[in-house]
């Protein structure tokens, strides 16, 4: 055989006789539609949210231990670096949000499961995030911004 991986798709049919079972293709053979990145982002904020509660635990726990404790903190999430990742968090959580209802649509109600619709929703879903992200962030540097005056 060519192919060493050949040797891994042989299979029986319910006869005995032997057949040659289809390789599915790799990833990278797809053509990356918007729906499909969506997905995959799905799966990645849900796993960086979890990163990003753990780092709200700390921040109560740093409040919980002392002024002290929580200035150091609070130092550390008002930098640049600290910022970034909350701006990345508050991305990364309506962008789950908003697939969360997307897949509560299909599952539950079975609505919006044409190709087109999907396509259409996908480019809703990128929309509403980057606004309710923006949004979000005019409003924390609106405060800000009152604050100082």
């Amino acid at each position: 055989m060519s192919d060493m991986r050949k040797t891994f798709y042989v299979g029986h049919t319910s006869d005995g006789s032997i057949n040659e079972r289809p390789m599915s293709p790799h990833l990278e053979v797809y053509k990356p539609y918007l729906s499909m990145v969506l997905s995959i982002s799905n799966r990645i904020t849900g796993a960086a949210l979890a990163g990003g509660s753990t780092l709200a635990v700390a921040w109560l726990a740093s409040a919980a231990k002392g002024p002290r404790t929580f200035g150091k903190v609070q130092k550390v999430a008002g930098s640049l670096v600290g910022q970034t990742v909350l701006f990345g968090c508050s991305s990364a959580f309506f962008l789950h949000f908003i697939g969360g209802l997307r897949h509560l649509m299909w599952d539950s109600c079975g609505h919006r499961l044409e190709k087109d619709e999907i396509n259409q929703d996908s480019k809703t879903a990128v929309v509403a995030t980057t606004a309710l992200t923006l949004g979000l962030w005019t409003i924390i540097f609106g405060r800000k911004l009152k604050k100082k005056k």
